[in-house]
């Protein structure tokens, strides 16, 4: 039989980077309130803020070719990508402020300096590279990039692609230095522990499962998976930062806007080398251009990783498709998932996405040799024995409704919330860990507007640019921009 009820303020459901993000800023903001964390699996950050289940890219749209489409009269649509690279510079502004306030002690520990760069091969890679750099650089967000053509530039740039390889090839990169690769797993470590040293309570292996109005906000039903006991607690509010098993515990709550909302999973595999002579000649984040019908989530990539303090060279991701909605999740996640009011969009979202579904079962049936064959694009000699495979994490893309189709697939995230702001989910994946700082201001603002006017001397302090742009005061982003990387070592 379930306990007595607990009586909290906040529940947050998942132990990534997002619950730990906002439990860090209400624990700043409001320290007396009571906060329980639960996580499902034995350890905090083990889904897909694990290192090793994501890229770890700093996403500011540096490199990233989706975020800058070109249309037929050669215009690059920035739109996207300044608001993500301002997003970024939020999260680079609040962990500075934590490092200031002694929260995150060794900045090295999460964040490392690696250029990111752009690749496009053949002439119309180049020139499409080229016409984005182009562009780019009058915007002052973008105004430290560097384009070339050059193959001795590209050699000196990117030695293990560029070295040794045969003359008339024709490619096209740009290169900024001061992207990032960020280990979000330790960051989220670093975040909880701040936050449980503060008086929140962390439960691992204790899975929600069950969510249901009160009187006066939630009850959520927890159950132990190592003792089997359940147990309830009355939350005035709820975050579900769930990662995939987000959706089923939206639709567990039965709020009106969580109605219509589906989610596709894609899996992925990344090739990773510790070898360091490769390692050395290869300090970069390079973004190709996709494959026709990939997600946007699959855009090959060649990446410095810094992990414990040890560099590694990440390559892919090889996508394919499993309908499990987390790492270790079950094969009925999928069809589980399917409602009467959410059917509609995802028959829609399957019958204009046909080429996707052909790309996803392609890549599942790709065998290691033609795995490795796509790296020589990236890399023109390789040993396979060299690099070893490994499952990166689930992603579970947002499927919702759209008046003049029915239903879309979205690559980014969605943050849903109730009227009456007493429970959030996030759904989604990429750029939403690097964003994860903007998406919880937003939380806050919506689902606390009695508190927000009161806590906002404080969030000017986490987030210095909030509410203004940085593109349009380039004396303010200098001055953000050399105190951050100040602040996180990354100088």
């Amino acid at each position: 039989m379930p306990s007595t009820q607990e009586k909290v303020d906040v529940v947050l459901i998942g132990g990534g980077i997002m619950s730990s993000t906002l439990g860090a800023m209400l624990t700043e903001l409001q320290p007396e309130w009571d906060i329980r964390v639960y996580e499902k699996l034995d350890y905090v950050a083990e889904e897909s803020s694990d290192p090793w289940n994501n890229a770890g890219t700093g996403h500011a749209a540096l490199c990233e070719l989706n975020y800058t489409p070109e249309d037929e009269n050669g215009h690059i649509d920035l739109a996207k990508a300044s608001q993500i690279n301002e997003q970024f510079h939020h999260s680079r502004q609040y962990w500075s402020h934590l490092v200031d306030n002694g929260v995150l002690a060794q900045p090295k520990s999460f964040i490392n300096q690696v250029p990111h760069i752009s690749y496009g091969r053949g002439e119309k890679g180049r020139d499409y590279i080229k016409n984005r750099y182009e562009q780019m650089v009058r915007n002052p967000l973008f105004s430290e990039m560097e384009y070339t053509d050059d193959p001795d530039t590209q050699a000196e740039w990117l030695p293990l692609m560029f070295e040794g390889r045969g003359p008339g090839q024709v490619n096209g990169i740009s290169r900024t230095k001061i992207g990032s690769d960020v280990d979000f797993g330790s960051l989220s470590h670093q975040l909880l522990n701040y936050v449980g040293d503060k008086g929140a309570t962390i439960r691992t292996s204790h899975q929600v499962t069950d969510l249901e109005r009160s009187s006066d906000g939630w009850i959520v039903t927890v159950k132990d998976l190592l003792s089997h006991e359940t147990h309830k607690v009355n939350a005035k509010f709820v975050f579900v930062g769930a990662g995939g098993g987000a959706l089923p515990l939206l639709q567990k709550s039965g709020i009106p806007e969580g109605r219509g909302y589906g989610g596709f999973p894609v899996s992925g595999i990344f090739l990773r080398t510790s070898n360091p002579d490769l390692v050395a000649r290869h300090q970069a984040k390079v973004y190709g251009q996709a494959s026709f019908g990939a997600p946007a989530m699959s855009v090959p990539h060649l990446d410095t990783r810094v992990v414990d303090g040890k560099d590694y060279l990440l390559f892919g991701p090889y996508a394919g498709f499993s309908p499990k909605f987390l790492k270790g999740g079950r094969f009925t996640d999928l069809p589980f998932s399917v409602r009467g009011n959410n059917l509609p969009t995802m028959l829609n979202v399957a019958k204009d996405n046909t080429d996707l579904v052909t790309y996803l079962v392609s890549e599942l049936a790709a065998s290691k040799k033609a795995r490795f064959e796509s790296m020589h694009e990236f890399i023109p000699n390789i040993d396979p024995s060299d690099w070893e495979f490994i499952q990166a994490g689930q992603r579970v893309q947002v499927m919702k409704k759209d008046s003049n189709k029915g239903g879309v697939l979205s690559f980014g995230t969605e943050l849903i919330s109730s009227a009456d702001g007493s429970i959030a989910a996030l759904l989604g994946a990429s750029p939403g860990a690097s964003t994860a700082v903007s998406i919880m201001l937003n939380l806050l603002k919506t689902c606390f507007p009695r508190q927000y006017s009161g806590w906002e001397p404080s969030i000017k302090d986490m987030v210095p640019s909030l509410g203004r742009s940085l593109a349009d005061d380039e004396t303010l982003l200098k001055e953000l921009s050399e105190y951050t990387a100040r602040t996180l070592q990354l100088i």
